[in-house]
Order: C-alpha cells, then structure tokens, then sequence
C-alpha cells in the first residue's frame, strides 16, 4: 500500500467527521433543502411511503465530479 493512499484516506475520513460534526451541531438546518428540490419524488399515502431524491442526487454528483475534477487539475 502506498503512503499517498494511507493520507487521501485519512483525509477523506477526517472531511467526513467534520461534515458529520456540522450536520450534528447544525441541527441539519445547513442542508435542509437536500431532499426537497423539484424533480425529488415523494408519494405519500396511508400505510405507504416513497421518496426519490432525483434531482438532490444530480446535484450530489455534480458537485463531487467538480471537486475531483479541480483536485486532479490543481495536482492532488
């Protein structure tokens, strides 16, 4: 295993305690639009329940693909 991977992975780890920390300390209000968006399905009846974020995915995905686009591009 090489030493760069033991960091990303570190790193990776520690981004996501500090997002779980904020989410924790926020009260999720930081992010209470996720889930919300046009586009994410929710059907609602008795005894039933379905939700599909679609487009809160979309926006998942696109902001992760940015991410690891500039920290490939700036040399990471």
């Amino acid at each position: 295993m090489s030493p760069h991977l033991g960091k990303t992975l570190f790193l990776l780890g520690l981004g996501l305690m500090l997002l779980g920390a904020l989410l924790w300390l926020g009260g999720g209000s930081l992010l209470g639009w996720f889930g919300r968006l046009p586009g994410d399905v929710r059907v609602e009846r008795p005894g039933f329940r379905l939700y599909v974020p679609w487009v809160s995915m979309l926006v998942v995905s696109v902001v992760l693909s940015a991410l690891l686009w500039l920290w490939r591009r700036l040399g990471g």
